[in-house]
């Protein structure tokens, strides 16, 4: 596995975790650009929307909004990726013990 790929994994379960910590489990994406840095992300915003669009299309999350500032809503599906209770090829799954 290439660097960028691992990159990839590791933001992707990032942003399910932020979304499954949301009491309504969605955050748009400039919130989303603001949090990732907590955990040693720096993605531009065209990067970001690129694995938004990514999650979207394997079903983990769904997208609303405007083109302006789209809004990221986790599915049961992504919920249970977040929480290792599922896998999803492209996501890097938790460690024992990181979710529950």
């Amino acid at each position: 596995m290439d660097y960028r790929q691992t990159i990839s994994e590791h933001l992707r379960i990032t942003i399910l975790r932020l979304l499954e910590e949301e009491g309504d489990y969605a955050l748009n994406e400039s919130l989303l650009l603001d949090m990732v840095p907590t955990f040693g992300f720096a993605p531009s915003r065209d990067n970001l929307r690129i694995e938004l669009s990514w999650l979207a299309e394997q079903g983990l999350i769904t997208l609303g909004g405007v083109d302006t500032c789209r809004v990221a809503t986790l599915t049961d599906r992504g919920a249970d990726v977040a929480k290792g209770r599922a896998t999803a090829p492209g996501v890097r799954r938790p460690r024992p013990g990181e979710r529950q």
